[in-house]
């Protein structure tokens, strides 16, 4: 299969993805349950939050595009899978069900697994490798927000 085509496709899966987490949230960030958490200091304004994840989905769709093309193994769709399965059950768990410590657990799951990815991928991937790095940081705050509001509320 050609890069731009699997480019399209994980696109329109990463961006499904974040749909999928939006739509599952249900409003989660204007709630009053959401309003009155006490949150982290370096909380980013709302605003910040659809930027980053537009360029990390961007940045992630190409990085799995070379490496599928690189490794067209079931291994990559898997772990390809469980990231999906994490970060689209997170919005749904943290926001929707309110469960802080289940969303944390979730988070630091994503985290260790985008991190897995990078140690795993990064020999075969060179310099695409850093395409990831965006994702992997973004998880890092996003973490550490979570971590903040479960162990501050």
């Amino acid at each position: 299969m050609k890069l731009l085509s699997l480019f399209v496709i994980f696109l329109v899966i990463n961006f499904g993805a974040l749909a999928l987490g939006n739509w599952l949230m249900v409003n989660g960030p204007q709630t009053q349950w959401y309003l009155s958490l006490n949150k982290a200091p370096w909380t980013p304004p709302g605003w910040v939050f659809g930027m980053a994840w537009f360029s990390i989905m961007v940045c992630f769709s190409v990085y799995m595009a070379y490496l599928y093309k690189l490794i067209p193994d079931y291994q990559i769709i898997i772990l390809f899978s469980i990231q999906f399965i994490l970060n689209v059950s997170w919005n749904y768990v943290f926001f929707n069900r309110r469960l802080i410590a289940l969303g944390f657990i979730i988070i630091l799951l994503l985290t260790l697994l985008l991190a897995l990815f990078l140690y795993l991928y990064a020999k075969p991937l060179k310099s695409i490798s850093l395409l990831i790095i965006p994702y992997l940081l973004w998880l890092i705050i996003a973490s550490s927000l979570n971590g903040y509001i479960y162990f501050n509320n």
